[in-house]
């Protein structure tokens, strides 16, 4: 509570530089610990404009604290935490302007840390990637598409069951990120659907930089395939 007080008059720009510095701590718990004590609202625009920063790892790690802070955020005021995810959501529609890099990246993680808000737009996430849903042409942004739904399928497989049939193009497809993120997130679906093509990539010597469990990974395709198909 001293924190969240401490914090409320400060400008933008300081919390901005004091968030900038605990995403690039070597400790990241502690680091998430005390963003989330800070004021969620004042901490999600700074948290946003990280999604966009140049260094990969305090990128996946903003995308990681915005998760946490919405988390903690819906438990207070519910309403607050959709507002930031209508603004995910908000930032990967056309009309926007924008891109919307890290969206649907955060829109996985805050899901895989809070049951309700989870319950309420795990469909919209799936749709994504459903070419006759609110399917996403940007190659890159179907990379953080996958990369979501497999951070909320390892935290909550029963919501994302479905979406194994939209995986299969991805397992196909001639990007690597592609074909590895989606075979991390069939690993966590029950569904043999997937398996036959799992088989076929488990020799993909492809490799992908990604963030799993909280670690910026090196890794090839086959050992994401075979990791998925050793879980069946």
């Amino acid at each position: 509570m001293y924190e969240r007080c401490k914090y409320r008059k400060v400008g933008h720009r300081q919390l901005k530089k004091k968030i900038l510095g605990l995403l690039g701590s070597n400790d990241l718990e502690r680091s998430l610990d005390e963003i989330c004590q800070l004021p969620a609202r004042k901490a999600v625009n700074p948290l946003f404009s990280f999604f966009y920063h140049s260094n990969e790892l305090i990128k996946w790690r903003a995308i990681t604290a915005m998760g946490a802070v919405v988390s903690g955020l819906a438990e207070q005021d519910m309403e607050s935490a959709r507002v930031v995810m209508r603004r995910l959501i908000w930032n990967l529609n056309d009309e926007s302007g924008g891109i919307g890099w890290g969206s649907p990246e955060a829109m996985g993680e805050i899901m895989a840390r809070h049951s309700r808000i989870a319950e309420e737009y795990d469909f919209l996430l799936v749709s994504y990637v459903n070419e006759q849903g609110n399917y996403l042409e940007h190659p890159m942004l179907q990379r953080g598409v996958l990369w979501g739904l497999g951070r909320l399928a390892h935290s909550r497989p029963r919501l994302v069951n479905h979406a194994a049939p939209f995986l299969l193009p991805y397992m196909r497809s001639e990007d690597a990120y592609h074909r590895g993120l989606s075979a991390w997130t069939a690993g966590a679906l029950d569904s043999e659907m997937t398996s036959p093509l799992l088989k076929h990539l488990s020799d993909d010597k492809a490799v992908i930089n990604t963030f799993i469990d909280m670690n910026l990974i090196e890794v090839t395709v086959g050992q994401l395939a075979r990791e998925a198909l050793s879980k069946r």
